[in-house]
């Protein structure tokens, strides 16, 4: 984008402007040489600097903008363009005997069949994950209610050891033992 406002800004500088049939030169952008040899005063020995706003922003707009159509739009247009003249939209034939069509092979344009094939799901996938979505939900249900009775008769009997009741086992025993043994020695009490 920077490249081509300088090219704007070399072609205005050398373009002649025409008004009323006559050709006239562009003096909008070109310094005024008539005043050339007047004396100017600088007391300070430098340029003044301008405060302007800051055109970061605008500058920033115009690079992000061309980086993303030179990164997507134009492969894109590319790819589309090539499918269109060489590819170009299917043709109706008669269907052989025993052969089945798959869903996407109903689309007449390549992409569409594409886009059909690989991005979208088939109406026969969408029905089998809404089964076993609600599959897994009874599930659930089914699970919390049991659970539920289960809490109840601990509570009305209370004969068992406990709800959340972890046995205990040797191995986890011995595995401390050894540990709490290991301390002491390092340590030297108990």
């Amino acid at each position: 984008m920077a490249a081509f406002s300088t090219l704007l800004k070399s072609f205005v500088r050398n373009a002649n402007l025409v008004k009323n049939g006559a050709a006239v030169s562009n003096n909008l952008l070109r310094p005024n040489t008539s005043n050339a040899l007047e004396a100017v005063r600088k007391m300070s020995g430098h340029e003044i600097m301008h405060i302007k706003p800051s055109r970061w922003s605008w500058n920033r707009f115009k690079d992000l903008l061309n980086f993303y159509v030179m990164l997507g739009v134009i492969p894109a247009t590319v790819v589309i363009t090539y499918i269109n003249l060489f590819i170009g939209p299917a043709k109706l034939a008669e269907i052989p005997e025993g052969y089945v069509p798959e869903v996407h092979e109903y689309y007449a344009h390549p992409i569409t069949r594409w886009m059909t094939k690989h991005v979208k799901k088939s109406y026969q996938q969408e029905y089998e994950v809404m089964c076993q979505h609600i599959y897994e939900t009874d599930y659930a249900k089914k699970l919390r209610l049991a659970e539920k009775r289960v809490h109840q008769k601990m509570q009305e009997k209370q004969d068992s050891q406990a709800y959340y009741y972890e046995p205990v086992t040797g191995r986890n025993e011995r595995h401390f033992k050894s540990m709490l043994d290991r301390s002491v020695e390092n340590v030297g009490t108990r």
